[in-house]
């Protein structure tokens, strides 16, 4: 059925970040769509933030082979970017080009929930965070940005 029953897709708030740098995104509750739809060529995942959560760390994907693309559906968040904090409602679209090297995140930093559709590839790559200490490299496993592992 092409219609998606969310409520039959379980949330979870799960996370493969190190602490500290989990607690940020201890409030961001997602559900995997391409999983329970059937679809493998693109990830896609309805998101809820709650007040204070991040959707990540601020990040960008290396030699990444495939457009992100973020959908508000309800409430208020912040993109943040290397551009600087922008705002983003209800309706509001962001795309983030492959091989841009933008770090981005959305923050929640208002009183409600605010909700919205990630589309993109499902797999995870190389990956960078330029605001912390943490670095994922090719064959997973969270590092410190001088190799130690977490």
């Amino acid at each position: 059925m092409p219609k998606l029953d969310l409520d039959a897709i379980p949330a979870t708030n799960a996370t493969g970040y190190p602490a500290p740098f989990s607690d940020a995104v201890a409030g961001r509750w997602y559900r995997r769509l391409a999983p329970a739809a059937g679809l493998r060529d693109f990830g896609a995942s309805h998101v809820t933030l709650k007040p204070g959560a991040w959707s990540s760390q601020r990040h960008w994907h290396e030699d990444e082979d495939e457009d992100e693309l973020v959908v508000m559906l309800a409430g208020e968040a912040v993109l943040v970017d290397d551009g600087g904090e922008t705002p983003l409602r209800a309706g509001d679209v962001a795309v983030f080009p492959k091989g841009d090297g933008n770090g981005h995140c959305l923050r929640n930093d208002g009183d409600a929930d605010c909700l919205f559709l990630a589309i993109g590839q499902p797999t995870t790559r190389v990956c960078h965070y330029p605001d912390v200490d943490m670095h994922l490299p090719e064959g997973g496993g969270y590092r410190h940005k001088d190799g130690r592992p977490y």
